[in-house]
């Protein structure tokens, strides 16, 4: 350390957080069955990518047949492991319980579950006959870790297929990526796992609603080893010759969803290039993607709306200082009727409100001088409580909104804000829809569901079908497979979506208190700096721009959350949203 002179400025370049491996230790001589299968549970927490060590623990019929990446079982603490039986010197096999508490699981697609119950399997060690050594015969498929555990090993990130059946084709414009988050190991070359998993195809509660680019059995070429970018941030990609004769647009397509998908695990990959055999198939940089496909992180909004406090739709620069909102253009902000809630199409050109007493549902233009005329929707519901939901659009253009009427309760959707209201086929729905938002890319649907004194936070799958027969007119909306991605929350107050596959709640766990957070679609929490504390809040609302602060609606009023800040006042208001 110096101890005179000047002070002086010195150049500092942030680093990378060093990342420690665990490698596992191979059974020690004469080890005894404890030791044994104390060994093989700390082995599989380790970094060892083909579990060879892990292995070395079984008999080798038992390593043969064994499937580690069939499943991987969390539990709320490491596995307890007990002898069924004391154990003694001249016995020749042991039986040993593996017990736990299961949080969640991730399956051989590499999807996260949250799950409950306990965990109860059988873990059996016999005696060489030759060398005397203990080693473990019976072992349950796939592996089984504590959580902390598995935070550490694993890591949530996106893979990316393009919506089907929407109307971008149509449209003649780029696709809609959809995010399909999985688990990887983060310390064993994740980025190749990442590219081995897109090109296995969508998880299956994902698959009915995208496609993919690849043309089916396409895989890395024979021999392809690790994926890892060049120091110009170019990833080269060795396919199989499934891929060899597609055309340029179809290449710059699938390049798109390598480019998407990689980015996440390795954000240095600035360019893919796609290869069969000795042939460049295509390469796609990352500022030529948007042309090729789009998604709803790429989206960033022009304005962020809500109520003033003569509940009037108003709007503000998104991002932006200002605290002096403006009218909206048009009859939602001119004051014609006084709104409840309001919601903003993604292009910003059209906007639909809900009367203040709940009842009437308008759609007007963003235009100055329009009128909203007569309600597109009515609810017949005899409360403001069991009237109409806050409204949201989806990509295509589409309104959707739930009628909380306990006579009749129904997901409802208008195409194109206009005409007849379809009602949405919700099988396997268990509950009363409180609170409804489309994601960006018009595949998925998050719910707030109230049944008895708990509301939950549902995510379902929007399918939609060919007229039946001819006959129908319009194509049949459904909302299927409905899976929870709070499961901890017993009270849901308040949802929105934000980045690619994430939401930010508002709620409560049973006896806790109220909190924000965000979560995964898939349930998991994201290995994210949560949001700043903040009380009393009744709306919050975000963009799938996670580079846009999060706005909610408190007892302050109308606030927002710049990145790694604390909670600033924007101004006096009510039902903050963003486009969507």
């Amino acid at each position: 350390m110096p101890d005179n002179g000047d002070l002086r400025g010195v150049e500092s370049t942030p680093r990378r957080d060093a990342q420690v491996r665990v490698f596992a230790m191979p059974p020690s001589d004469n080890a005894t069955p404890t030791q044994i299968v104390q060994g093989f549970l700390e082995a599989l927490t380790s970094d060892d990518p083909q579990y060879k060590t892990a292995r070395m623990y079984l008999t080798p019929r038992a390593a043969e047949n064994w499937q580690p990446e069939r499943s991987t079982t969390v539990l709320a603490d490491g596995p307890d492991a007990a002898a069924r039986a004391p154990v003694q010197d001249d016995d020749e096999h042991v039986a040993f319980t593996l017990t736990g508490r299961e949080v969640a699981t991730v399956d051989a697609q590499q999807a996260f579950s949250p799950s409950s119950g306990e965990y109860n399997k059988l873990l059996r060690l016999i005696r060489d006959a030759e060398t005397r050594q203990w080693r473990i015969d019976i072992v349950p498929q796939g592996v089984v870790m504590g959580q902390s555990d598995f935070e550490r090993n694993y890591m949530s990130v996106n893979k990316f297929y393009f919506a089907s059946n929407t109307a971008g084709a149509t449209r003649n414009e780029p696709p809609m990526a959809v995010a399909d988050p999985v688990y990887v190991r983060s310390h064993v070359d994740p980025t190749t796992q990442m590219v081995r998993s897109l090109l296995a195809g969508p998880t299956t509660w994902l698959d009915p609603v995208v496609r993919s680019s690849f043309p089916t059995g396409t895989a890395l070429a024979k021999g392809a080893g690790s994926l890892t970018p060049d120091d110009r941030g170019r990833l080269v990609v060795p396919l199989n010759g499934k891929a060899a004769e597609v055309g340029t647009g179809r290449c710059e397509e699938m390049a798109a969803q390598l480019l998407f998908t990689v980015r996440s695990p390795t954000p240095a990959v600035e360019e893919v290039e796609l290869r069969s055999g000795d042939k460049e198939l295509c390469s796609l940089a990352q500022e030529s993607a948007e042309a090729v496909a789009t998604r709803g992180s790429l989206h960033s909004p022009e304005y962020l709306y809500f109520l003033d406090e003569d509940q009037r739709a108003v709007r503000i620069a998104a991002g932006s200082d200002d605290t002096e909102p403006e009218p909206v253009p048009g009859a939602l902000g001119e004051g014609e009727k006084q709104l409840r809630s309001v919601a903003v199409a993604w292009d910003e050109h059209t906007a639909a409100g809900v009367a203040v007493d709940g009842k009437s549902l308008y759609v007007g233009s963003l235009v100055s001088g329009g009128s909203l005329g007569e309600p597109v929707l009515r609810s017949t519901g005899k409360t403001e409580a069991d009237r109409l939901t806050a409204p949201s659009w989806d990509a295509r253009g589409g309104l959707w909104v739930a009628d909380r009427n306990p006579a009749a309760p129904r997901l409802l959707l208008l195409e194109e804000g206009a005409g007849e209201p379809m009602e949405v086929r919700t099988p396997g729905l268990d509950g009363r829809i409180q609170s409804v938002r489309v994601a960006a890319d018009g595949v998925r649907i998050a719910l707030v569901v109230e049944k008895g004194d708990r509301r939950s936070l549902l995510i379902g799958r929007i399918e939609r079908s060919r007229p039946d027969g001819g006959t129908a007119e319009r194509s049949p909306v459904t909302v299927l497979e409905l899976r929870s991605a709070a499961p901890e929350l017993e009270q849901v107050t308040a949802m929105s979506w934000t980045g690619d596959s994430r939401l930010v709640v508002v709620g409560r766990e049973k006896g806790g208190v109220e909190q924000m957070r965000y979560v995964e679609v898939d349930g998991s929490t994201p290995d994210i700096q949560q949001p700043a504390a903040l009380t009393g809040v009744k709306a919050v609302t975000a963009s799938p721009d996670d580079k846009v602060p999060l706005v909610a609606y408190s007892v302050d009023g109308i606030v927002r959350l710049p990145s790694a800040s604390q909670w600033q006042k924007i101004t006096k208001g009510t039902a903050p949203v963003y486009p969507g």
